[in-house]
């Protein structure tokens, strides 16, 4: 009997000493179902005041989070994968991780971020791969547009991405092949009534005064995130502040003359030294962007991400984090940027060698940072007008929505973690 209570006593020791009191959730190739609602899951557990950390390198950027009920039950809903951990094997993962021969670090999530989609409010003929994925990971967000930056809102939030806009008042350079289709009409009308009622006599200007906007929300501390044409749009709106670099069919005036001797480099987050274009019915807004110059097939087109230390440059090691180095290109408005054209103090992230072109940048401006990622949809290669939109269910491992996510989580990490 003394036997027999004593085995029922080492069953228990053992048994609690092996319970979970960590969730691990792999971001490995192999091991995890939906990458994509995985970062949802996390950030969940951030908005219900739980701690987290994001495990640098380990297993494709994994997620520790701790063991309770609702997690569980929130992983197994959304169809996540997970594993239980002990305090030892946590333990032995972390010792791993904190290893000087390890090219891994380990970051504290701190808050679930509050996040923007700065997107107009009509129906456009075109969606946006960051609402997207946001939507499809369930992570909330505000769309906001014209009148609540123009009002000072961008306080409220802590990471804003710019929809696909064009920022210089051009109405994205559609004019060649659309100026007679009715949404083109309907959204140039809808510009100019919007600028008209906020107080401007040209779109063009008031688009400046909202970049301008956006500038001084990143300068003091914000994340912003943009893709497609809003990136290079964004600084060419700023580097012709006071320029009138619109054509008649833009702004009902011409352009100055020799204007582009007028830019000012020096205003931009990320380029120099571009020319613009200037012909209304060309489909381009510079030679940032590489689309015309690039000779490359689908079946070859591929950027990599760079490898960077993560105990010493944390913010580009946390924006590359995947499961694979060589993610799918895609096209868009705005496709690859020219290397020639950007900052020296402007980090590539990823780029495609063979074919010379960035594919994913980041920067710091002020106390802010801004990351901006070339092309339209990650997973619809090249992407037109009218097209329906991604099924993200199709999708759940996509590489390259991954590193919108990572964008998103960013502004998450514990600021003393953050050592570049």
């Amino acid at each position: 009997m003394l036997h027999k209570k004593f085995l029922y006593f080492l069953i228990f020791l053992i048994t609690f000493s092996v319970k979970a009191n960590f969730i691990l959730l792999p971001m490995d190739e192999v091991s995890q179902k939906n990458h994509l609602k995985a970062y949802g899951i996390t950030y969940w557990c951030l908005d219900k005041k739980y701690k987290a950390s994001w495990l640098l390198n380990y297993r494709g950027g994994s997620f520790l989070l701790p063991d309770a009920p609702e997690i569980r039950k929130e992983c197994q809903i959304r169809g996540v994968s997970f594993e239980l951990l002990s305090d030892a094997e946590a333990n032995v993962i972390l010792d791993e991780i904190s290893s000087p021969s390890q090219n891994m670090e380990t970051v504290v999530l701190e808050k679930a971020p509050k996040i923007a989609v700065y997107t107009p409010k009509g129906k456009q003929p075109w969606d946006d791969a960051v609402t997207m994925v946001l939507t499809y990971a369930e992570i909330p967000f505000t769309p906001i547009y014209d009148e609540e930056v123009l009002s000072d809102q961008l306080i409220l939030y802590d990471w804003l991405h710019l929809h696909h806009e064009d920022f210089t008042g051009q109405y994205g350079k559609f004019f060649g092949a659309y100026r007679n289709a009715p949404w083109y009409i309907e959204q140039k009308n809808d510009a100019e009534a919007l600028s008209k009622k906020l107080g401007y006599t040209k779109v063009s200007e008031e688009k400046l005064a909202v970049s301008k906007k956006i500038r001084d929300f990143v300068i003091g501390g914000g994340f912003m995130f943009a893709m497609c044409s809003a990136t290079d749009s964004f600084d060419i709106a700023l580097s012709a502040e006071g320029v009138d670099i619109c054509e008649p069919m833009f702004d009902g005036d011409d352009s100055e003359p020799n204007y582009q001797s007028k830019i000012d480099y020096s205003k931009t987050f990320a380029f120099k030294d571009f020319i613009l274009d200037r012909k209304p019915e060309h489909y381009e807004f510079s030679d940032i962007d590489m689309t015309e110059k690039r000779r490359i097939p689908m079946e070859k087109d591929y950027f990599t991400l760079m490898e960077f230390s993560a105990k010493w440059d944390v913010i580009p090691s946390m924006l590359c984090q995947n499961h694979t180095q060589l993610v799918k290109g895609f096209m868009g408005q705005t496709t690859s940027f020219d290397p020639l054209l950007i900052k020296s103090n402007v980090l590539i992230l990823g780029s495609n060698e063979l074919n010379g072109e960035a594919r994913y940048i980041h920067g710091q401006k002020g106390k802010g940072f801004f990351t901006f990622y070339s092309g339209h949809d990650p997973e619809d290669y090249q992407h037109r007008v009218g097209d329906k939109p991604t099924i993200l269910d199709l999708h759940p491992n996509s590489p390259g929505f991954r590193l919108i996510l990572n964008n998103v989580l960013f502004p998450a990490a514990r600021k003393k973690k953050q050592k570049t």
